[in-house]
């Protein structure tokens, strides 16, 4: 979510020291409920599933549900008009988001970024990355909150149901997880972005060219 952020000729702070600490946690949540999820998920770990160790796979993985939810709830509770922003933001569209999505595949794969229209504090691929986010996160906490809490007492086509659409949605996590990490990690252009997720700093010019808009923005205020 957008922070005031402070400026100077050669930095730029992106992230909080809460945005971040909130970042972690949830990622370690996250990429714990993809591995005990992957032993409850494939048939493969069946077996393992039955008795003592399969009970134990279980409860850590609702360990994991309790520490992957905490974190934006609480932040929320505090926080809730720039939780409300976080998300408001993923659902506001303007000429510039279309601009990068014609833009994106030459960019991405090394074409000319000066083709690339200014962006705000996020561009248009991280408004994907959050409404996916919104909506699989709803998807995962109401399936599973049914699945957990009224297994049996629900009828069996709405537990049916609720497990189709949480194995789906954690299919396509999965798979946002990888895109998120190869782009934070891996890809040229994003340098500064797992950086910034550690000193919540990045420099001018990766704030000029990656979020044009969003950097004239708090030069100017920083001005004010």
């Amino acid at each position: 979510m957008a922070e005031a952020a402070r400026v100077s000729p050669n930095v730029v702070e992106r992230f909080t020291p809460t945005a971040r600490w909130v970042h972690w946690i949830h990622t370690g949540a996250f990429i714990e409920l993809c591995l005990s999820g992957f032993l409850i998920f494939l048939p493969w770990f069946g077996p393992w599933m039955t008795g003592s160790v399969g009970t134990w796979i279980r409860i850590i993985h609702r360990v994991g549900v309790v520490v992957f939810v905490a974190p934006p709830v609480i932040y929320a509770i505090f926080n809730p008009v720039k939780v409300w922003y976080f998300i408001e933001e993923a659902f506001v569209w303007g000429k510039d988001d279309f601009g990068w999505i014609k833009a994106a595949p030459s960019y991405y794969f090394g074409g000319d970024p000066r083709l690339m229209p200014p962006q705000g504090y996020i561009n248009t691929g991280e408004k994907l990355f959050r409404l996916a986010m919104v909506f699989g996160v709803a998807a995962f906490v109401v399936t599973g909150f049914i699945m957990w809490f009224f297994k049996g007492t629900v009828a069996p086509p709405v537990y049916q149901w609720c497990l189709l659409v949480h194995d789906v949605a954690f299919i396509l996590a999965v798979a946002f997880l990888f895109l998120h990490v190869q782009l934070a990690m891996l890809h040229p252009r994003m340098d500064e972005g797992i950086l910034a997720m550690i000193d919540g700093k990045v420099s001018g010019h990766y704030a000029k060219s990656h979020h044009g808009k969003w950097y004239e923005q708090v030069a100017k205020e920083e001005k004010d």
